[in-house]
C-alpha cells in the first residue's frame, strides 16, 4: 500500500515517537513527511535508528542545532533529507511540499504546483482546499497543546486519515 506519515512537532517526545513508530511498522509505511520541530539532534538519529524507510524533514523553529541536524543527514544516515525552508517530493504522481510554517504553506499552495502542501508550527489539525491543492497539518505529535495526532496519507486512494494516539 502506498501510504506515507505526516507528522509536525514531535518536541524530543520519544514515548509519542515510539507509539508512531509502532502504528508504522504496523501498516508497513515507509515514508515520514516531518514537518519541523523535531528539536534535538539525537531525536533526529533516534527516528532514524528506530524507522526503516526514508524521513524527508523541513526544520523548525525550536530545532536546536540546524547545523547538526545537516550533518547527521549528509555523514550519519542516508535515510534523512533535510530542507531548509521547505521540501518538495513528488510521490506516485503527486506533487507535494512541506514547511514548519502556515504562512509559507499557503503561499506555496497559490503556486498551483502541488496536489498537497504540509505543514506544523500551530499544533492544530487542519484540512483544507485550495484551488486544486489539499493543505494539511497533522497537528502536534508530541501533544504539546492539543492533543497527540500525525497524519496517514494513502497515495493511491488519496484519503488522508488523522491518527490521535
Amino acid at each position: 500500500m502506498p501510504l506515507i506519515a505526516i507528522i509536525s512537532d514531535s518536541h524530543d517526545n520519544i514515548p509519542r515517537i515510539d507509539e508512531m513508530l509502532k502504528i508504522l511498522k504496523k501498516k508497513d509505511i515507509k515514508t515520514i513527511i516531518h514537518c519541523g520541530d523535531v528539536c534535538a539532534p539525537d531525536v533526529l538519529r533516534y527516528l532514524e535508528k528506530n524507522f526503516v524507510g526514508k524521513i524527508y524533514l523541513s526544520l523548525g523553529n525550536v530545532d536546536g542545532d540546524h547545523k547538526m541536524m545537516e550533518k547527521i543527514s549528509k555523514e550519519e544516515t542516508k535515510n534523512i533529507k533535510i530542507f531548509k525552508n521547505f521540501g518538495e517530493l513528488k510521490i506516485d504522481k503527486l506533487n507535494m511540499a512541506f514547511t514548519h510554517y502556515p504562512e509559507k504553506a499557503k503561499i506555496l499552495t497559490k503556486t498551483k504546483k502541488y496536489d498537497y502542501v504540509f505543514y506544523g508550527h500551530n499544533h492544530k489539525p487542519w484540512e483544507e482546499k485550495i484551488n486544486t491543492c489539499k493543505l494539511i497539518n497533522p497537528g502536534t505529535l508530541a501533544g504539546l497543546f492539543n492533543k497527540s495526532t500525525f497524519a496517514i496519507l494513502d497515495t493511491e486512494t488519496k484519503k488522508l486519515e488523522l491518527i490521535i494516539l
